[in-house]
C-alpha cells in the first residue's frame, strides 16, 4: 500500500475544541492512518492509504464537520487536444497529481478546470504535468481573450495553408498513382518516384501534428484519434513505398503493381478539411462568452482632484466618483451619488425595459445609461464586478460535465485501443482468407477501419451542446451554474416556490379602500394615508405610497401617535383619525357598523384589513397585501404545460396561503412552514417520488435550495446569491424558471441527438470499413471516402449544437389568445380593483 501525507490549510476554527472535532473527523474516514490539527497555524497534517483515501474525501470529511479547507481553482488554456480520448488521458494525468481534488478537462471549450489545494500544488506544476504529457497549458489569466483569439485564428490559418498545400497535390498524386487510369498524364507523373517524392511533405508536414499526438500518447503508453490517422495513412505510405523498392516481392503476392500515395494524401487533407471547419464551428460556440466580454467598458471618466479624467478601466479603484454621460457604457459597479438616470440593464438581466435609477440606488457595470447624467461612486472593481462573475460562471458551467457525458468519456477511453484492434483483425482475417491480391486487401481495410473511426464526433456531442446551452441561458438573463444542473433540470417534475420576494413582490401595496357612513374612498384615502405619513411601519408606508402613486394630495399630520400592535392616531385638518386593527377599535369604543364582515372578507384573500375612523366615527377599511409578481400566473401556466406540479411553500397561515395560491394557480400549498423547517418539506417531496426544483431568494432559502435536486435563486442582479444556487435568475421575473427548464430540456435533446449520430456512427460504419458487406453485395469502402465520412461526422455534431442558438423563451412563442387574456385578467385584478374603489 502506498502511505501519502497531505497538509490541508483549514478556515472556521474558533477555538481549541474545534481541533479536536477536525481530527475527529479525519480520523473516520477508512484509510486514514493518522491526522493532527494545529490550531495556531490553521492546518491539518493527515497520513491516508493512498488507495483507499482520494484528497477529496478528507475535504469533505472537513466540510461535513463544520469548517472549510482552503482550496483554488484554476481554468487553463489546453492546447493540442485532438480527440476525446486526450480529454481522459489529460484528465487521468491531473487527477494524479498530490494535492488536486478535481480536474475536469472540456475537449470543445479546449479548458481545464482544476481545483486544487495551494499549500501543496502550484498552478506552475500543473501546467508542467500537462506539457509533460504532450500538451501545452496556460492559466487563463494568461492565455488572456486576446491570446485565446490570436490562437484560434492562427490555428485556423495554419490549417488553411495545409489544406492548400495538400489539395494542390493530391490532385496530381491521385492521377500520378493510376497511370492505367489515367493514360494522359505526363510521363513525369508516371514515374512512381516522383510520385512518392509529391507525397513526402503532405505526410510529414500537412500531416505533422498527427504524428506529433501519436509520439506523445505512446510516451505515455496510450492512444487517440492521432494514433489510428498515423498508423493509417503510415500503412498506406510505407505499403506504396515497399511496391517502389521490392517489386518482385508484391508479385510474388499476386499483388498488381499500384500505389496508394493518393489515400495517405487525401485522407489527411480530408481530415484536416474536416478539422478547419470543426474549428470555424466550434468557435462559435463560444460566442457568448465573446458577447459578455464584449460588454466590459475599456475606459471610465473619474474625477480626481477636482478634475475629470479618461483612464482605463483597469485602472478603476473602489471609492473613485465616476461620471456617466447619456448614452455611455457604465464601467464598473457602483453607487449613484448625484443625479439620476434611465439605465439599460437587458445585458444582465435580460430584462428589455430600462430601470429608473436615483441617488443611492447600485448600479451594475457594462449597463447603459440611457438619459440622465450622473456620478457614482464606483465599489466593485475588475474580477469582483457582477459581469465578471456571470463571465467566471458560464466558463465555469461550459467547463463543467454533466453526468451523460462521464458516461461518454468512459466510453472513448476504451474506444481507440478497441479500433486498434479491431483493424489488426480485419487485416488479418482479409490477410489469410480474402480475395487475391489478399495483401491490398488487409490494407485497404486496415486503413478503413482505423480511420472510419471517430472519437471527435463522441467527444464533441456533450461539450458543444452544453456551451451553446449555458451561453444562451446567460443571454437571457440565466446563470447555470453546471452541466449537471442543466442536465437534472430537464427531469424536474415538481417546482416548490417560496412565496414571499418570489411568487410576490416581497412588500405590502394598496390593494382596497372601502368607504362608509357617508364618506368617499378618495377623501378616506387622503385622511388614512396623511395620518400615516408620520409612520414609520412597513404597512403604513404602503398607504402611503398607494395614495401617492394614485395622485392624491395629502396634508401633515398633527399630534401623531403610534399604538405599537396595534396602529396609529393623527390630527388631519382638524378632524382625529385613527387607523388600526380590531383591537385598537376595540379598545376606543368604537362601533365597527357591520365592517368586521367586510374584514373577514378581505383576510380571506390573503390581505392585512386596517380600520379607519374619523372623530370616532367609522369611514371605512383600507387594505394592503404582498401583491403577487406581475408573471406569477403566467409562470405557473407555463409549468403546468411543460407538466410540471406547482407547489408554494410559506410561514403564512394556510388560508392566506390558500388565498394566494387559488390567485397564481398552485397544485398544492405548503403553509405555515418556519424557514428552518423548509427543507424539510423539500425532502418529504423528494422522498414521494418526484424530482424537485426549489425557487426562493438564494439567501433565506439556502438549506431548501441546497435539499432540492435543482437549487433556483432569484436575484436581481447586484445581489443576487449565485453562491446559493444551481441556477441564479438575474432578474425577479418568474419565468425565467420556465425559460431555464425549457432550455434545460432544448439542451438535453440536442446531446441525446448528438450521441444518437455519434454512436450509430460508428457501430454501424466501422462493421462497413471492415467488409463485413462484401460477402453479400461485394461492397468495400475507400479508406478516401472513410476518411470524408470521419470529417463530415466531427461536422454535423457541433452543427447540430449550434441549432441551439436558435432556441427562444417559451413566452416568445405565445400563449393560446384566450388564456392569455384570462392570465392578464388574473393579474390585473389588485390594481384594477384600487383604481375602481379610488376613483
Amino acid at each position: 500500500m502506498a502511505e501519502r501525507e497531505l497538509t490541508l490549510k483549514i478556515t472556521g476554527m474558533s477555538c481549541a475544541s474545534c481541533v479536536a472535532h477536525i481530527e475527529k473527523a479525519l480520523s473516520e474516514v477508512s484509510g486514514v492512518r493518522e491526522a493532527r490539527v494545529n490550531f495556531a497555524t490553521e492546518q491539518a497534517s493527515v497520513r491516508f492509504e493512498s488507495t483507499q483515501v482520494a484528497p477529496g474525501q478528507l475535504v469533505k470529511a472537513v466540510s461535513n464537520a463544520g469548517y472549510e479547507v482552503l482550496t483554488e481553482k484554476v481554468t487553463l488554456g489546453v492546447r493540442g487536444m485532438s480527440c476525446a480520448s486526450c480529454v481522459g488521458k489529460i484528465e487521468q494525468v491531473l487527477r494524479g497529481l498530490d494535492g488536486v481534488l478535481q480536474a475536469n478537462v472540456n475537449f470543445a471549450t479546449e479548458k481545464a478546470v482544476v481545483e486544487y489545494l495551494p499549500g501543496v500544488l502550484d498552478v506552475e506544476s500543473i501546467s508542467r504535468s500537462v506539457a509533460e504529457a504532450g500538451y501545452e497549458a496556460l492559466p487563463l489569466e494568461e492565455a488572456g481573450v486576446d491570446r485565446e483569439k490570436a490562437d484560434h485564428e492562427a490555428k485556423v490559418k495554419e490549417l488553411r495553408v495545409k489544406i492548400a498545400v495538400g489539395a494542390l497535390i493530391s490532385i496530381p498524386v491521385f492521377f500520378g498513382s493510376y497511370p492505367s487510369l489515367f493514360p494522359w498524364v505526363p510521363d513525369l507523373l508516371q514515374n512512381f518516384v516522383v510520385v512518392w517524392i509529391l507525397t513526402t511533405p503532405v505526410q510529414f508536414w500537412v500531416g505533422w501534428q498527427f504524428y506529433k499526438g501519436a509520439w506523445a500518447a505512446l510516451k505515455h503508453r496510450t492512444s487517440d484519434m492521432n494514433t489510428l490517422i498515423a498508423v493509417g495513412t503510415t500503412a498506406a505510405y510505407l505499403y506504396s513505398i515497399g511496391l517502389i523498392l521490392f517489386p518482385s516481392f508484391f508479385e510474388a503476392q499476386g499483388v498488381a503493381r499500384e500505389v496508394y500515395f493518393d489515400t495517405s494524401t487525401i485522407i489527411i487533407t480530408l481530415i484536416l478539411l474536416g478539422r478547419y471547419l470543426e474549428a470555424i464551428a466550434r468557435g462559435r460556440t463560444s460566442e457568448a462568452i465573446k458577447k459578455l466580454m464584449g460588454m466590459q467598458a475599456k475606459t471610465a471618466r473619474v474625477v480626481r482632484d477636482g478634475r475629470e479624467q479618461d483612464i482605463p478601466v483597469e485602472q478603476v479603484v473602489p471609492g473613485d466618483l465616476i461620471l456617466v454621460r447619456p448614452g455611455e457604457k457604465i464601467p464598473v459597479d457602483g453607487i449613484i451619488r448625484e443625479g439620476y438616470s434611465s439605465i439599460d440593464e437587458s445585458m444582465i438581466t435580460g430584462e428589455s425595459m430600462p430601470v429608473d435609477k436615483k441617488v443611492g440606488d447600485e448600479i451594475i457595470g457594462a449597463t447603459i445609461n440611457k438619459t440622465g447624467a450622473f456620478k457614482f461612486a464606483a465599489t466593485k472593481v475588475g474580477k469582483d464586478t457582477v459581469l465578471a462573475q456571470i463571465i467566471k460562471l458560464v466558463e465555469e458551467a461550459q467547463g463543467s460535465k454533466a453526468p451523460i457525458q462521464r458516461l461518454v468519456d468512459k466510453v472513448t477511453s476504451y474506444f481507440v485501443p478497441t479500433v486498434i484492434a479491431i483493424a489488426t483483425v480485419t487485416a488479418i482475417i482479409w490477410y489469410l482468407w480474402g480475395p487475391a491480391p489478399a495483401l491490398t486487401y488487409a490494407l485497404l481495410n486496415f486503413v478503413a477501419v482505423l480511420i472510419i473511426a471517430c472519437p471527435c464526433a463522441l467527444g464533441l456531442a456533450t461539450p458543444t451542446s452544453i456551451m451553446v446551452g449555458t451561453g444562451k441561458g446567460a443571454e437571457n438573463g440565466i446563470l447555470i451554474r453546471s452541466g449537471e444542473a442543466l442536465e437534472t433540470a430537464h427531469k424536474l417534475t415538481a417546482l416548490i416556490f417560496d412565496k414571499t420576494g418570489t411568487l410576490t413582490k416581497g412588500e405590502p401595496a394598496l390593494t382596497d379602500v372601502r368607504a362608509v357612513d357617508g364618506f368617499n374612498k378618495e377623501t378616506l384615502l387622503v385622511l388614512a394615508a396623511s395620518a400615516e405619513r408620520g409612520s414609520e411601519h412597513p404597512l403604513g408606508e404602503a398607504i402611503v405610497r398607494g395614495a401617492t402613486e394614485r395622485s392624491v394630495g395629502l396634508f401633515d399630520p398633527q399630534d401623531f401617535s403610534a399604538i405599537p400592535g396595534k396602529g396609529i392616531s393623527a390630527r388631519i385638518h382638524g378632524h382625529r383619525v385613527v387607523v388600526g386593527n380590531r383591537k385598537l377599535m376595540v379598545e376606543q369604543g368604537i362601533s365597527l357598523n357591520g365592517l368586521e364582515d367586510e374584514a373577514q372578507r378581505l383576510s380571506e384573500q390573503g390581505k392585512t384589513p386596517m380600520y379607519v375612523t374619523v372623530d370616532g366615527r367609522p369611514a371605512g377599511i383600507i387594505a394592503v397585501a404582498d401583491t403577487l409578481k406581475a408573471n406569477s400566473v403566467e409562470a405557473a401556466h407555463q409549468l403546468h404545460q411543460l407538466g410540471l406540479k406547482v407547489v408554494m411553500i410559506t410561514g403564512d397561515n394556510r388560508r392566506t396561503a390558500e388565498a394566494i395560491a387559488k390567485q397564481v394557480g398552485i397544485d398544492r400549498v405548503l403553509a405555515e412552514v418556519l424557514p428552518e423547517d423548509k427543507a424539510r418539506e423539500v425532502k418529504k417531496l423528494r422522498e414521494e417520488g418526484y424530482v424537485v426544483g426549489m425557487v426562493g431568494d438564494g439567501i433565506n432559502d439556502a438549506p431548501a435550495l441546497a435539499q432540492a435536486d435543482v437549487g433556483i435563486a432569484i436575484g436581481t442582479g447586484t445581489d443576487v446569491a449565485m453562491e446559493a444556487a444551481d441556477i441564479t435568475l438575474m432578474s425577479g421575473d418568474l419565468r425565467g424558471v420556465v425559460t431555464a427548464i425549457a432550455l434545460s430540456k432544448a439542451t438535453m435533446r440536442n446531446i441525446k441527438q448528438n450521441l444518437f449520430w455519434a454512436f450509430g456512427y460508428n457501430t454501424a460504419l466501422i462493421p462497413v470499413a471492415a467488409g463485413v458487406l462484401y460477402p453479400f453485395f461485394g461492397l468495400l469502402l475507400s479508406p478516401v471516402i472513410a476518411a470524408a465520412a470521419m470529417a463530415a461526422s466531427s461536422v454535423s455534431v457541433v452543427s447540430n449544437a449550434l441549432r441551439l442558438r436558435r432556441f427562444k423563451p417559451p413566452m416568445e412563442m405565445g400563449l393560446e389568445g384566450d388564456r392569455k387574456v384570462a392570465v392578464r385578467k388574473e393579474l390585473d385584478f389588485s390594481e384594477k380593483e384600487v383604481a375602481h374603489h379610488v376613483g
